[in-house]
């Protein structure tokens, strides 16, 4: 078929210009289309950080509309990379480098001391009861991080497998003695996301860095969880009744509670964070650990991913845990199984979980609860993009 046949007829024919005018209009509509797109993602860019550009660039995506992709994203890559239950065991749990020795003779001059002036044995936890048998060596044992800390330790740090179809899999777990330590909250460079007319430091503050022996992670972004949030006894976000809530009371006591007092604090509540609802109350599970809708905005319940959360046992001090490869029932089991009568979820992902300690004083030694932890133990020692807690000898 010649030329001829191939062209349309005069009455249908789009003039040129007419359609290089539409072309036009097209690239128009895209630029104003993209425009604000473009505007927010160079707004986050130019926004203070120490994540990477490609956390960033995620962390963007899920607050700018694309949260619902984002998660399903994750929850396939998650599910494809999870662990296959069984294989060979462990042969020797992986070295957890922020131990400490106590001298023999230190400790016995310490305990003689106590018998001479009558004083009470400060409580130690028992040792973390293994459930893969045979047990490591090592496994479930407590060890000081502090090197100034006796025989009354501010915290301890164990680890052990907990659970028998996924031998591999090693869990940190970190005390917190109530007795010895203040533990404050510090607002990051980024969250929570609320208008404050000072953040503070955002980082560990080099006035008190002389008696730092740990710091660790928060909570989810206020914005997934749909917690509260006060900080210095004045609420920024509305607490929820019925979220759980990590607290500390103008005495210097720090609980985790299941919120049911208003959205704001009290005149003696210094601060309160709060993370979807309590995963262990009064000593027992939380019986709506499969239900996935109640668990955030993020990766919900099932999804295994490296997930870390606070409890607090009877005695009132703090039992820290993390790992990977968890769900929200795995996670609330295992601190149970240290001795936690009230917990919650703290924040989850590789990146985000931080247990550090510090074996002298001057945040001098920092390590890492687990050694795959994936930020540097020097996290919090510069400013940070969340809100984290510190742990400081009394």
């Amino acid at each position: 078929m010649g030329r001829a046949g191939r062209t349309l007829p005069r009455a249908l024919r789009v003039p040129y210009r007419t359609r290089r005018s539409w072309r036009r209009v097209a690239v128009a509509a895209s630029i104003v289309a993209l425009a604000p797109g473009v505007v927010s993602y160079v707004r986050m860019l130019a926004q203070p950080s120490n994540s990477s550009l490609s956390i960033r660039t995620v962390e963007w995506l899920r607050s700018d509309g694309a949260r619902a992709l984002v998660n399903r994203i994750e929850s396939i890559y998650y599910t494809l990379t999870a662990p296959a239950p069984g294989g060979p065991a462990l042969r020797a749990l992986p070295k957890q480098s922020g131990t400490v020795v106590a001298t023999v003779q230190g400790a016995s001059a310490r305990a003689a001391r106590r018998a001479r002036h009558r004083l009470p044995r400060p409580y130690l936890p028992p040792p973390i009861r293994p459930v893969i048998h045979p047990a490591l060596p090592g496994e479930g044992v407590w060890h000081a991080t502090f090197s100034g800390g006796g025989s009354d330790p501010p915290v301890l740090i164990t680890s052990y497998r907990p659970e028998p179809q996924y031998p591999q899999l090693v869990a940190g777990l970190a005390w917190i003695n109530a007795a010895r330590t203040n533990i404050w909250l510090y607002p990051g460079m980024q969250e929570p996301a609320v208008a404050m007319p000072n953040r503070g430091p955002e980082e560990v503050p080099r006035s008190l860095r002389y008696k730092l022996v740990a710091t660790f992670n928060s909570a989810f972004k206020l914005s997934d969880s749909g917690g509260g949030f006060a900080y210095g006894g004045h609420t920024y976000a509305p607490l929820r009744d019925g979220l759980a809530t990590i607290l500390r009371y103008s005495d210097g006591r720090v609980d985790i509670v299941d919120w049911n007092g208003g959205p704001d604090v009290g005149p003696n509540i210094v601060y309160a964070r709060q993370n979807l609802p309590l995963i262990i109350d009064n000593g027992h599970l939380n019986p709506n650990l499969s239900d996935g809708p109640q668990w955030g905005a993020t990766l919900g319940n099932a999804i295994e991913v490296w997930r870390s959360g606070i409890g607090i046992d009877r005695h009132g001090d703090l039992i820290y845990a993390a790992a990977d490869y968890q769900t929200v029932g795995s996670l609330a089991q295992m601190l149970l199984h240290a001795g936690a009568v009230r917990a919650m979820e703290l924040d989850i992902n590789s990146y985000w979980p931080s247990f550090i300690t510090y074996r002298r004083p001057g945040a001098v030694d920092p390590a890492n609860l687990l050694p795959d932890m994936t930020r540097s133990p020097y996290r919090y020692l510069t400013p940070d993009d969340r809100d984290f807690f510190a742990v400081y000898l009394k």
